[in-house]
């Protein structure tokens, strides 16, 4: 995938994705075997353990969709982009900003997270 934008929107519809098969499908579309995700709650590697993440997510804020918040900012093999989750086309419960690292075969090989929005209790 050469254009950044669609593997943002590729990595957004992983965490979208709640059936296990089709999403581990898209995952190995977007992610490195070898993937390292870590933001402020969780810090991972591979592609069972970030699966596992992802899960876990849905499970926390089910019947919520995770989309892009505004552009994506992107040079050499890093984009960095805001995402939104919350009920579709409503208020964003969550809000976080994500840094995506590509490695040589175009997929991303690192995602450092941060969250901006967290409702109390998350």
């Amino acid at each position: 995938m050469s254009d950044m934008n669609e593997l943002v929107q590729r990595y957004l519809a992983a965490w979208n994705e709640t059936d296990a098969t089709a999403r581990r499908a898209v995952m190995a579309e977007v992610f490195a075997e070898d993937v390292v995700y870590t933001d402020p709650l969780a810090s991972v590697q591979g592609l069972d353990a970030l699966d596992a993440t992802i899960a876990a997510v849905q499970g926390q804020f089910g019947g919520l969709v995770f989309s892009l918040g505004g552009a994506v900012d992107a040079h050499h093999d890093i984009a960095r982009f805001t995402w939104h989750l919350g009920p579709e086309g409503g208020e964003p419960v969550v809000i976080g900003f994500d840094v995506a690292v590509l490695g040589a075969d175009g997929r991303i090989g690192q995602v450092l997270g941060f969250l901006d929005k967290v409702p109390a209790g998350a």
